[in-house]
């Protein structure tokens, strides 16, 4: 059994989402503040040791909307179910999918409400809404619909909202919406089961008091062991483990406390005990859970009999054993359970703490393999029914993980933020687009490049660019007033190269990544009576061989772009969706163009570097002479990116980043700091 999708409304981020699930790991990226940890939440909420319930803060900001419609409604006599459909409610349908030919299902059964032996899935919705019969008591107390009176409404919603509302699971036929089973939360409890591994550990450095978050884990297996369901290694263990303090009890009701008893104050100087009194005596109770819980501690051997403490260890390699203690813990809770037919959902939140690059890739590519090797040694070679939902902010997992495997949380950026989900899996199915996945998937795992946390992005061509893009955007901010600098905003640069910027297009629209693409023109030219082109001056080319501006332009057609057609975009042509493309134009007041960044350069700067001409070929061929051949670029770009930074950018460089500097992501929304703290 997999859980193959969620759709969650109205809690926080989520307004509206669906989320399919791979069947082994899923990979939650997103900029900060875009849901990710909404949807841990959600599901910590729902499988808790109580029945799930929310307050009025968990409600997604547009939802509250709802809540004013709805007295509106009501105070212009609409009937009750007019009014109730305004009332916002949270929920959250869940879509499993199971084994056509499985014997028993288990608890499973109980939610298969339809007839078609065809059909493989359940849809189980998880509703807290307002209860029957509970409308005019949400309304209570509010008489018309003054400002004073909405204020009122609203700020009662706090303490309203947890005592009308109610929980209510729902087995709803996938192929019949209509035809729904209202469930026991026991049995939805038994059907799926979840474990969080948090962001915050808890796996404090040396220098503070220390923790045994290690040890801790251990007192919670040994808890497990002693279930009645308890697979029988485990309880041999536990057995033993109770055989010894057994044994120490023993000795302790024999002689200690015969000995305690000596300590204790000689009560008959008061008079105590008198005929009615009771005799005291003590007794000690050794428990092994507390034992286990508060002083069992993990060391580690360092030789020659010293034993450092927990503490002592890498706050990496803690936190890699921390993770994988915590799955055996949740593999043998599975084991343990009475209704074996139930699957596990286990959240891991920021596995990269404190890892190294390399490990935290090996870790995304072992995740799998530790729940098959689980299954393999200790359950038989029964597979262990989980899914990992893994939330990241590093490149390196989000890179290293499949591709399909990714999806993306975006948060819009108007008043009501709200969270979009993108998923990758669907996006880059369709054939036209697999050679941009493949060669997206190859890039991203050779440079970790970070396009699904930054706010912008700027493709670039090689190492020129690269090296000189900070002082080009320092040249570019000074002199822009109108614009946030572009220097103070979050801003990824990947080099590309002209032949593959075009892959990542479909790939930056579909992260909606405000995008700034600076490339060549490229200009060639075709012999007479010759079917190649050939590298030229801009004033006698005819076309580009550039790769991103012909699919930018006209994507899909063959041969090369018209080099005219190109020079004569508008900067408002030059723009597609969230992204621009910025290529060699004449510098103000000129009419020869660089063919490559270094010629535009010189350009831009005819004086420093001593161009002269009384033609713009001329111009051209001046500075086609000046700037540097393949193996001297990168030294042309130390000399100006570093040593002489006096110059002038390129206007078509300047013009792009100032075109990004634009619609800057808006500022984070206002903290009100109350008096009163949350309940």
């Amino acid at each position: 059994m997999k859980i193959k999708t969620l759709e969650i409304k109205n809690f926080r981020l989520l307004k509206d989402v669906s989320l399919s699930l791979e069947d082994d790991t899923t990979v939650i990226v997103g900029r900060n503040n875009s849901g990710k940890t909404s949807l841990t939440e959600i599901f910590r909420r729902l499988t808790g040791d109580k029945t799930p319930s929310f307050s009025l803060h968990d409600f997604s900001v547009p939802a509250i909307t709802g809540f004013t419609n709805a007295l509106h409604a009501k105070l212009a006599g609409e009937d009750d179910d007019v009014v109730r459909a305004e009332i916002p409610a949270i929920e959250i349908k869940i879509t499993i999918q199971y084994p056509t030919e499985a014997v028993d299902l288990g608890v499973l059964g109980d939610f298969i409400i339809d007839l078609d032996v065809a059909t493989n899935t359940i849809t189980v919705a998880i509703q807290y809404l307002l209860k029957y019969g509970k409308i005019n008591a949400l309304f209570d107390g509010i008489e018309d619909e003054s400002p004073e009176s909405i204020s009122l409404f609203h700020k009662s919603l706090k303490e309203k909202i947890p005592n009308l509302y109610e929980t209510r699971i729902i087995a709803i036929d996938p192929n019949d919406p209509e035809n729904a089973i209202l469930m026991d939360y026991s049995k939805f409890k038994l059907l799926i089961g979840a474990g969080f591994i948090n962001a915050q550990r808890g796996l404090d450095d040396v220098t503070h008091a220390e923790k045994d978050v290690l040890g801790k884990v251990l007192a919670k297996l040994f808890k497990t062991s002693t279930s009645v369901t308890a697979p029988a290694d485990m309880k041999v263990q536990s057995d033993a483990l109770k055989g010894i303090i057994d044994n120490i009890q023993g000795t302790v009701d024999a002689d200690f406390n015969a000995r305690l008893d000596l300590l204790m104050p000689a009560l008959g100087l008061f008079g105590y005990p008198g005929l009615s009194d009771p005799t005291l005596s003590t007794e000690t109770t050794i428990d092994i859970s507390n034992i286990l819980e508060s002083h069992t501690k993990i060391r580690y051997a360092q030789g020659n009999n010293l034993f450092l403490p927990e503490t002592y260890n890498g706050l990496g390699s803690r936190n890699l054993i921390y993770i994988l203690f915590q799955l055996f813990e949740f593999f043998r809770e599975y084991q343990s359970r009475s209704i074996s037919n139930s699957l596990d959902i286990i959240f891991i939140e920021e596995p990269e703490a404190h890892l190294h690059p390399q490990m935290q890739q090996i870790f995304i590519r072992k995740l799998d393999e530790i729940a098959k090797e689980f299954s393999r040694t200790l359950n038989g070679g029964i597979a262990w029914p989980v899914q990992f939902v893994v939330t990241t902010h590093s490149t390196h997992i989000a890179n290293e993980a499949k591709f399909e495997s990714i999806r993306y949380f975006l948060t819009s950026t108007n008043a009501q933020r709200e969270t979009t989900i993108k998923d990758l899996r669907k996006e880059f199915t369709v054939p036209a687009l697999a050679a941009d996945k493949e060669f997206l998937h190859k890039y991203l795992t050779l440079t970790k490049c970070d396009l699904y946390f930054a706010d912008k992005a700027i493709l670039i061509e090689g190492a020129v660019e690269r090296i000189m893009m900070p002082l080009l955007i320092t040249k570019s901010d000074a002199t822009d007033i109108t614009n946030p600098p572009l220097a103070t905003q979050y801003v990824t640069t990947i080099e590309v190269g002209g032949a593959y910027a075009h892959h990542f297009y479909k790939f930056l629209d579909f992260l909606e990544l405000r995008c700034l693409v600076i490339t060549d023109l490229d200009s060639v030219s075709q012999a007479a009576g010759s079917t190649t082109y050939s590298g030229c001056l801009v004033n006698r080319g005819t076309h580009t061989s550039n790769a991103g501006i012909k699919n930018w332009f006209a994507s899909g057609t063959q041969g090369h772009y018209p080099l005219p057609d190109c020079i004569a975009k508008t900067n408002e042509q030059k723009i597609s969706g969230s992204r621009r493309i910025a290529f060699q134009i004449p510098e103000n007041g000129m009419t020869a163009i660089g063919r490559s960044f270094e010629e535009a350069l010189i350009l831009a700067n005819r004086t420093k570097f001593g161009v002269a001409g009384a033609t713009g070929a001329l111009i051209e061929a001046n500075a086609e002479s000046l700037a540097p051949n393949n193996k001297k670029k990168t030294e042309f770009a130390l000399k100006y990116g570093l040593d002489d930074i006096i110059w002038q950018a390129p206007l078509y460089i300047v013009e792009g980043l100032q075109w990004l500097a634009r619609n800057p992501i808006p500022p984070m929304a206002e903290v009100v700091v109350v008096n009163k703290p949350e309940e």
